[in-house]
């Protein structure tokens, strides 16, 4: 009998909860379609977005050339861009040691993590910075230790004067340490697929038996970088001054010198971008883009070089053996 007087008990709450919920607020179920707006049985779904992993590939044909027999470097590629054919090649996939083009990757991979709003943020050039250079012997920006520089001036730093300084402070900026920027660049690589015959070690270049590449794939890092609104301004820099500083009060000229030497040359085009780079385990090397007068562009790679004027001219002389000679537009007439 006390059971069922606790159960009838429950009856005028149940009864209570019934009226709540048929009289309250009429609410619609999770699953409710609204007529018209899709079919009954789909589920809308925010789609994910799709990111495309950049990719670029260029194969020898049965056209393919050797490099032009004046050519001193011991390895070169030339690729004509649009087409992704390699229009001259010797030692294409052949380990070398990239020295200072590897900056371009370093630039690439810092600029695809800075915020491009904070260029003209302020990063302090750390003892650290200076001594790393300096005591590997690297071609330097000329900072100061504690010198106040913005994000901006540490791309240009790192390109045009080749300053390890630069590259330096800008792999810490970007990544926290040093070491935790290269394994950013190595994963960069195997993202472009690459990291079976790419590997760095360091931001800058310096030799190691483990800092290698080839110079197809130093072309196709290129082409990359290239893609790069910011990075390809970068690489296109003839000059740059530098933000003024107290160190500096009129701020740093730094110059592209390929870019400025190679300019007045006979290419059968422009050459847009480069990047020199030299340890004595790899000579005088280059990475260039260009365009011929048609705006088709090309990608020259070369490693090996005895200098770095003969660098600049094996460009010469291998855009000249093979970019299309277009003459100039007549203005009155629209013929060539």
């Amino acid at each position: 009998m006390k059971s069922r007087k606790i159960k009838m008990g429950l009856l005028p709450v149940m009864a209570a909860l019934v009226c709540l919920t048929a009289c309250g607020p009429e609410k619609k179920d999770p699953k409710y379609i609204e007529p018209g707006t899709q079919q009954a049985g789909q589920v809308t779904q925010q789609p994910e977005p799709v990111v495309e992993a950049w990719s670029y590939q260029a194969v020898a044909t049965d056209t393919t050339n050797g490099l032009p027999k004046s050519v001193v470097s011991d390895y070169g590629v030339l690729i004509d861009v649009e087409k992704g054919e390699i229009l001259a090649a010797q030692k294409l996939k052949k380990r070398m040691n990239p020295a200072s083009m590897t900056k371009i990757l370093t630039v690439l991979v810092a600029a695809e993590h800075v915020d491009m709003d904070h260029l003209e943020d302020t990063v302090t050039v750390s003892q650290e910075a200076t001594d790393y250079s300096y005591s590997n012997g690297c071609s330097n920006t000329g900072y100061e230790v504690d010198e106040q520089v913005t994000v901006q001036d540490l791309f240009y730093g790192t390109i045009l004067p080749s300053g390890a300084d630069s590259a330096y402070t800008l792999a810490v900026y970007v990544a926290g340490s040093h070491e935790a920027f290269v394994d950013m660049m190595n994963e960069k690589l195997e993202e472009m697929g690459l990291s079976e015959t790419t590997h760095f070690t360091n931001c800058v270049g310096l030799y190691d038996e483990d800092h290698y590449s080839t110079v197809y794939d130093m072309a196709v890092i290129m082409k990359a970088a290239s893609d790069n609104e910011f990075c390809r301004k970068v690489l296109s820099a003839r000059t740059y001054v530098t933000t003024q500083t107290k160190e500096h009060k009129e701020g740093l000229t730094v110059s592209n010198w390929f870019l400025r030497r190679i300019e007045d040359k006979d290419t059968h085009g422009e050459v847009l971008c480069a990047k020199t780079g030299f340890v004595n385990e790899s000579g005088s090397c280059a990475a260039s883009l260009a365009a011929d007068g048609t705006g088709r562009e090309y990608l020259c790679v070369t490693a090996g070089s005895t200098s770095s004027w003969r660098c600049i001219y094996d460009h010469v002389d291998i855009y000249d053996a093979f970019l299309p000679v277009v003459e100039p537009m007549d203005a009155e007439t629209g013929t060539e």
